[in-house]
């Protein structure tokens, strides 16, 4: 005879209403992959003063609390409003984007100077290049950055070679913006969560800039706009543009397109990163420097991805002795790779530990496994901890 089991009571199967969480929630007892918070993180402003400082304004500079989004709408108003020869367009832009950066811009501006175009990465590209040579100033928005594949031969043989083909006859395309969304939100799998900026580390001629926060991006894109004479591949973290908010001076302003910002000081470390891990990092110091006590940690935010600031880098691990670079990109021939090259030539006598590398892994984004498979603040923590190895067990 066979023993049949008793089915458990229903009130078993399932957790009560105060056991239950959202797969997006942390759990109660996680105490480092929880959620960052963005109203608390250092790398945001969180006080006017501080956002006033950071531009080197005065005190009684107006500021407004600002996304990134909105502070990506703001810069593209002003570049739209200071130079008649700035034009915006692409895939839906006239109607305000896919994440809305260029609202109401059409009803101000014209469908003459912001306007749809057809669903051609290569054709926006190709115009955007010909405006340029016109002596216009092109932004132009690729939808995704997943989707720039198409465009990457206008950027590179065209875009990219324009001035030094041209040679003393002055021609060049340096107005030419290009914008794009990039990096995981968590549920974009394989066509919506890519960070291809290494691809166009390797292209001379182009200036690649992904930054951090709305203040970064208002004055990094105004300077891509109005004052580059390169062409500029503007890369926007998606995930940010509704989560990182902080203050931001009301005024436009610019920032340098060639130099990295040192967000922390430190004497032990130097973490080098850019974009939206750099939150993570930022937790991940937290916690270490709570844990071994006297650790002091470097934090940098490449901003310009290249040309990139390869002195202030130097500086910094001359001092502390080690470094790790930390990016949402694949680890095979990433950003990553040239960072850790480029120490190892520059501070070779003064690293004590071999320069580490957290990164995506080298595959593409699954679904359901994305989270899986890009940088989190125990990576990075378990990272950091096998540096210190060697000093903690010497002392």
């Amino acid at each position: 005879m066979f023993a049949w089991r008793r089915a458990p009571p229903v009130a078993r199967l399932f957790k009560s209403h105060s056991q239950l969480r959202y797969a997006s929630q942390a759990s109660s007892g996680a105490r480092l992959n929880k959620p960052v918070e963005f109203k608390k993180t250092p790398i945001l402003h969180q006080s006017p003063s501080s956002a006033r400082t950071a531009v080197g304004l005065s005190q009684d500079a107006p500021v407004d609390w600002q996304n990134l989004h909105g502070a990506i709408n703001t810069s593209l108003h002003h570049a739209l409003k200071t130079d008649e020869s700035v034009l915006l367009f692409g895939e839906d832009v006239a109607f305000g984007g896919v994440f809305r950066c260029s609202k109401g811009l059409t009803d101000e501006f014209g469908t003459s100077r912001v306007f749809n175009t057809p669903l051609s990465e290569q054709g926006i590209v190709g115009f955007a290049i010909g405006c340029a040579a016109e002596g216009m100033k092109p932004v132009a928005e690729i939808q995704f950055a997943d989707y720039v594949y198409p465009a990457f031969d206008q950027l590179v043989n065209e875009a990219a070679k324009f001035r030094f083909r041209e040679g003393g006859t002055g021609g060049n395309c340096g107005g030419l913006v290009v914008r794009m969304p990039c990096g995981s939100v968590g549920h974009g799998a394989l066509y919506h969560s890519q960070s291809p900026e290494s691809l166009f580390t390797h292209v001379p001629g182009l200036r690649v800039v992904m930054p951090r926060s709305p203040a970064q991006a208002k004055g990094l894109l105004i300077a891509s706009i109005l004052e580059s004479r390169d062409p500029v591949i503007f890369m926007e973290p998606k995930i940010l543009y509704r989560a990182a908010e902080e203050f931001v001076p009301r005024e436009a302003y610019t920032l340098p397109l060639d130099t990295a910002d040192v967000l922390k000081n430190g004497k032990d470390l130097t973490v080098i990163s850019y974009g939206q891990p750099l939150y993570l990092c930022s937790a991940a110091i937290e916690a270490l420097e709570k844990d071994i006590k006297g650790l002091s940690i470097e934090l940098i935010d490449l901003r310009a991805i290249y040309p990139w600031d390869r002195k202030t880098v130097m500086e910094s691990v001359n001092k502390t002795g080690r470094a790790i670079v930390v990016h949402e990109s694949m680890y095979n021939a990433g950003v990553g790779a040239e960072v850790a090259a480029s120490i190892q030539e520059g501070a070779f006598l003064r690293l004590e530990a071999p320069v580490a590398r957290v990164t995506g892994y080298s595959t593409h984004p699954g679904l359901i496994f994305e989270k899986f498979n890009i940088p989190d603040i125990t990576s990075m923590f378990h990272h950091i901890h096998l540096i210190f190895i060697a000093k903690l067990t010497k002392q």
